[in-house]
């Protein structure tokens, strides 16, 4: 069934590179008019390039499909209206929106800084939230419309990742009242925990971490199975997700990486209770009962053992244990 988006405008956010770029490759293949939005930061966090969009934009055009460009940042309300705004000057109207601009500042909770905090959680999750926002009067009042945001595995936990972390699974409570809020304009609002080899995970620096620390033999099995897995893995699943014929499908988070899709049992369910009739329950009784119950089988406590890297290896340094150091990693 070709052609699955002809006749649609997508926007695509963090399009310059990676998943982004996947996204709008994939979409524009399929009939899609595309905004590719990138900021175009570096790795290192400064000097803004509109070199990513151009070149994407400019791949879509070889291709035979229709792309314009967006530089203007999520991190903003008039950003997101820039970006929206670009999609209905340049094609008219908005079918699609894809959530996708991120950016890491990787610190473990006791040394995180609140710029690193805001930064995340700016692009992250406000991000999200004012692109969205300006997007659904569009789409409420056409009647239909396609929001697709990006979550992530890091936020059931991942250490040093408490700002990425907090905004990933925030947006999976946002992605699932979105959905309610616009169903009745015939609006659908989905999220994916994708894995994929990008910039961020597949460095050499990553490499040569692992191979210190695991030796040649894992460090390259490590490398092999990031490698196998691509963006273009999982921009299908965007695809399918934008399309027409996934008009029934809203509130849902998806896994996806490789050849592998899952759709979550979401809302999580009950897995143990436990019910005092007639009253609550005491502190003392909880402390005696829950072992037995609740938390039966858990086990001790795990503290990870903390190696000492050299400050080039991950752009990380340790001393005594504790990470004291990160350099800006952007998505």
């Amino acid at each position: 069934m070709p052609n699955l988006l002809q006749g649609k405008v997508v926007i695509v956010t963090g399009a310059g590179r990676g998943l982004g770029r996947a996204h709008a490759l994939a979409m524009a293949a399929q009939g899609a008019e595309v905004v590719v939005n990138d900021l175009g930061v570096p790795s290192t966090g400064t000097n803004a390039s509109r070199s990513p969009a151009d070149d994407v934009v400019a791949e879509i055009e070889k291709a035979g499909g229709t792309a314009a460009p967006s530089y203007d940042s999520v991190t903003t309300p008039d950003g997101a209206e820039n970006i929206i705004k670009t999609a209905l000057d340049t094609f008219g109207r908005l079918d699609i929106l894809v959530n996708n601009a991120g950016v890491l500042r990787d610190r473990m909770i006791f040394n995180m800084s609140d710029e690193e905090w805001d930064l995340v959680i700016k692009t992250h999750l406000y991000g999200t939230f004012y692109c969205t926002r300006a997007a659904a009067r569009v789409m409420r009042d056409q009647s239909y419309g396609r929001v697709i945001n990006t979550s992530s595995v890091a936020g059931m936990g991942n250490m040093g990742q408490a700002n990425y972390a907090a905004a990933k699974e925030g947006i999976i409570g946002f992605t699932r009242t979105v959905s309610k809020d616009l169903s009745r304009y015939k609006v659908t609002c989905n999220a994916i925990r994708p894995r994929a080899a990008t910039r961020m995970t597949l460095t050499d620096e990553l490499y040569q971490a692992r191979r210190k620390s695991w030796g040649e033999e894992k460090a390259e099995a490590w490398r092999k199975a990031v490698e196998s897995e691509t963006p273009e893995d999982v921009s299908p699943l965007v695809v399918y997700l934008a399309s027409e014929q996934a008009g029934n499908i809203s509130g849902c988070i998806f896994d996806v990486h490789g050849g592998f899709i899952a759709l979550y049992d979401d809302p999580p369910r009950f897995t143990r209770t436990l019910v005092k009739k007639g009253g609550r329950w005491l502190p003392e009784e909880l402390a005696q009962l829950a072992p037995q119950t609740l938390t039966k089988d858990m086990p001790p406590l795990q503290i990870p053992v903390l190696k000492r890297v050299t400050p080039d290896a991950l752009g990380w340094e340790w001393a005594d244990g504790v990470l004291k150091e990160s350099k800006p990693v952007l998505e």
